[in-house]
């Protein structure tokens, strides 16, 4: 081969590496560009709060019942109008008398516990030094990790998040008589997200009454169908916040104009009934409840679920995640539904 041909086909192969060259380096840049996408799509923010100097309206964009096919439902068509009208329901007679018997006396077990009140997942009263809250309360004990696996409660969040759950959050509530202080309202999903980055609405709780629940000792109240509104709330989140929010919640909670408006149009409601009763309600019902006053004291049981496709990330709020023992971060593990 002449040395000009030789010349023409190093050109010509030159320029096909080249050609080669761009292509792969579009297609390189093409693919960043979608997993940049998917990247950002999956850590955007579309529920944002404590951000803006003025409250903010956002209409919930999440399903409130993530699965089809009723007929397989754990609960019937009426009650799952219920909940996805509501936000939230009151389920009787899933236990029996004897296991409501048995999860009072660990309750008390745990309440009258001078190494419990020691721990840090022990939350007391300012004021009185009583238990307010015991966080954690599936690791501190056995038999509230069986009942919070209990395939009859595991069936009914994984039917409502359409998805394997895990425990987010557990906590024995106590609301001793006279001295119980109140719960203002709130939307668990605006404090999930924001310091715990939890993405999306996909988590419910499921609260059994341990005690008596009357108008009078402080029961749970919820606004019906409030949690198709995320409410965007106003003001800085403090460092370490929850050192003083799970004592008495400053940050967070809605603005008395946007309740108000929830209020007017949907009313309170009372969740009102004798031990054992199931309160279920989405993450992002708002809720709260009054001091007890009363001598009767107001005690609940809390498990919230959270899907297992939501797990938490890094905090929307950009602060430091709260401690394991308040929002499961590490110890993430699917429930069994099954026996």
């Amino acid at each position: 081969m002449s040395s000009s041909a030789s010349a023409l086909a190093h050109d010509i192969f030159y320029d096909i590496d080249l050609a080669e060259q761009e292509l792969m380096s579009k297609k390189n840049d093409s693919e960043e560009r979608v997993r940049n996408k998917a990247q950002e799509e999956e850590v955007r923010d579309v529920y944002p709060s404590r951000q803006y100097s003025l409250p903010r309206h956002f209409n919930r964009i999440d399903p409130v019942i993530y699965s089809d096919g009723r007929q397989k439902a754990p609960l019937d068509a009426a009650l799952l109008d219920r909940y996805e009208k509501k936000g939230f329901l009151f389920l009787d007679d899933l236990f029996e008398d004897h296991e409501i018997a048995d999860m009072q006396r660990h309750m008390q077990r745990l309440r009258d516990s001078d190494e419990i009140k020691q721990r840090e997942e022990s939350i007391t009263e300012a004021n009185s030094g009583d238990i307010r809250s015991v966080f954690d309360v599936h690791k501190l004990s056995d038999f509230f990790q069986k009942v919070a696996q209990d395939p009859r409660i595991v069936r009914i969040a994984e039917y409502l998040l359409g998805d394997k759950v895990y425990l987010h959050q557990t906590r024995l509530n106590y609301k001793p008589g006279f001295r119980g202080k109140e719960f203002y309202w709130h939307s668990d999903f605006e404090t999930w997200h924001v310091e715990d980055g939890m993405p999306r609405m996909r988590a419910l709780s499921m609260s059994i009454t341990l005690t008596p629940n009357d108008h009078y000792n402080g029961p749970l109240l919820l606004i019906p169908g409030s949690h198709q509104t995320f409410i965007s709330c106003v003001g800085e989140t403090p460092e370490n916040n929850y050192l003083s929010s799970l004592k008495r919640q400053d940050v967070g909670v809605p603005d008395e104009a946007s309740l108000q408006s929830l209020i007017e149009q949907n009313g309170i409601e009372a969740a009102v009934g004798q031990p054992g009763r199931i309160i279920l309600f989405d993450c992002n019902v708002l809720h709260g409840s009054n001091s007890n006053i009363t001598s009767t004291p107001r005690s609940n049981l809390f498990f919230v679920y959270n899907a297992l496709s939501n797990r938490v990330g890094q905090p929307f709020g950009n602060t430091a995640p709260r401690p394991e023992y308040i929002a499961a971060r590490k110890s993430i593990k699917a429930l069994k539904n099954s026996d």
